[in-house]
């Protein structure tokens, strides 16, 4: 399908040879699929160039700070799960180069389930919606779809779930963001740019013991308040407040570099980040001082990539600040989309992803690079920000396979902010053809995951990778 024919209005440039209805809009939709069915997306076929997944990572290590590298592998070690998190840029290496329906969206890159979770707007509502999005490019629509799915049986088969229950898991994903994007496909630009996914929505659409697990994420999301923060992660020292360190984890850079040099990361961090912001957010910021900096290690895949937390303060030791620095590279998506985004600075491309995407996003969003060309970006460290950890033995399936529906609807309101949702609604259809699909496929490569898991479980044993003992 030529992408020249698809109007896409929110800001991927791509050229459009008219304006569309509705109506001709969904119709060109299910023309694609006469060129890409919907049954073809249950095919996977490992490429027959594939290259050794262990490889992948080790190259990706390459770039990060070595002394946590090995954390990185204990972290994706301890289950298939934790494994797949670590695994977008295998992943898309696997699925980038297959035929695609090319209806551009601005795609996350690295959609699993454990990607989302709620967060407090400007206005302080409380909000469910994507969370990360390092990887956040112009892509096709269907490769978030897939990975996402995938995720639902490798986390549905990790929390004890049977065949059934996993199926249920991916249909739930697939069937949720169908039917919501039919909704979208009716609604104005502006509606859709303004729509969030307001809690309260989300405790309407569940069962009455899923209700109950969600408002206990709710409850504890709430209490994390920069206050919160400030009296967990500092202490004074003489009469100053000071962050404490907590081994490899959390780390004064005054204990891994001399006071000046820094002094000047902080200065340098912040000169070039507040020339990001807007005037207003930067009379705020003006209303703080940094007190100290410390390296922090996050996430799964993201381990070893350089990530900073700044602590500020404004009028009183109650009015405290901290903010998430963190480094943006390339995307993994990058390679396979010949469309790009016009930044040649990484971590303005995920802020603007993530403003795009998530629609109500941090008021301290920003980027900025340093001297050294490291590129980053910066949001708050937490504010009310919570999401569901999936624990074996305590998280019920009935309420994952609800959760996999919720975040379904999310991944649906992203791709309906960033691309043409009466488009992918005519692709996608009314009937749960892309349901099956989708599920089979899932099926298909989480079988690849655990193959990829064990051939890193086997490097990990015969020393060919460095695990840590403690992560």
């Amino acid at each position: 399908m030529d992408s020249s024919q698809l109007n896409t209005p929110n800001g991927l440039n791509l050229p459009t040879t008219s304006r569309l209805s509705i109506e001709e809009k969904i119709e060109l939709g299910k023309k694609i699929r006469k060129d890409i069915t919907r049954t073809s997306h249950a095919d996977y076929r490992a490429p027959s160039s594939r290259r050794d997944p262990v490889s992948i990572i080790m190259e990706q290590d390459q770039s990060r700070i070595q002394e946590l590298v090995p954390i990185r592998h204990a972290r994706m070690l301890t289950s298939s799960f934790a494994f797949l998190r670590g695994t977008a840029k295998i992943m898309i290496e696997d699925i980038g180069r297959q035929a695609t329906t090319n209806i551009p969206v601005l795609a996350n890159g690295d959609m699993h389930v454990s990607n989302f979770g709620i967060y407090a707007t400007a206005e302080r509502n409380v909000v469910f919606s994507i969370n990360d999005f390092d990887e956040t490019h112009p892509g096709a629509w269907e490769w978030d779809l897939k990975r996402l799915t995938t995720s639902a049986v490798v986390c549905a088969t990790f929390l004890g779930g049977d065949r059934q229950s996993c199926e249920a898991a991916a249909r739930a994903v697939v069937k949720s963001y169908r039917e919501k994007m039919t909704v979208f496909a009716q609604e104005s630009n502006l509606n859709i740019w303004y729509k969030t996914i307001h809690v309260q929505e989300v405790l309407n659409s569940l069962s009455s013991e899923s209700k109950k697990e969600t408002e206990a994420v709710i409850s504890k999301a709430q209490t994390k308040t920069q206050l919160e923060l400030y009296e967990k992660l500092s202490h004074l020292v003489n009469d100053r407040p000071q962050i404490m360190s907590s081994g490899p984890l959390l780390n004064r850079e005054a204990n891994l570099e001399s006071n000046k040099a820094t002094h000047a990361l902080q200065e340098n961090i912040l000169k070039s980040y507040f020339e990001s912001l807007n005037f207003d957010r930067q009379m705020l910021l003006k209303r703080y001082q940094a007190l100290d900096i410390a390296r922090k290690v996050v996430g799964v895949g993201s381990v070893g990539t350089r990530c900073w937390v700044i602590m500020l303060q404004g009028i009183n030791d109650k009015d405290p600040l901290f903010l998430q620095i963190k480094q943006a590279q390339d995307s993994v998506l990058a390679p396979f989309w010949d469309q790009k985004l016009p930044f040649t600075n990484q971590g303005r491309r995920v802020v603007s992803g993530q403003r795009t995407i998530q629609g109500a996003p941090d008021i301290f969003l920003g980027w900025g690079e340093l001297a050294d060309h490291l590129q980053f970006y910066v949001r708050q460290l937490s504010d009310m920000k919570g999401s569901v950890e999936f624990i074996p033995g305590k998280t019920k399936l009935s309420f994952f396979i609800e959760y996999c529906a919720t975040c379904g609807w999310a991944l649906a309101l992203a791709h309906a902010k960033s691309g043409d949702p009466a488009i992918i609604s005519g692709y996608c259809g009314q009937s749960d053809e892309l349901d099956a699909s989708l599920a089979k496929f899932a099926f298909a490569y989480a079988e690849q995951n655990e193959r990829d898991y064990e051939a890193m479980q086997k490097a990990a044993k015969s020393g060919r990778i460095e695990v840590a003992m403690a992560f």
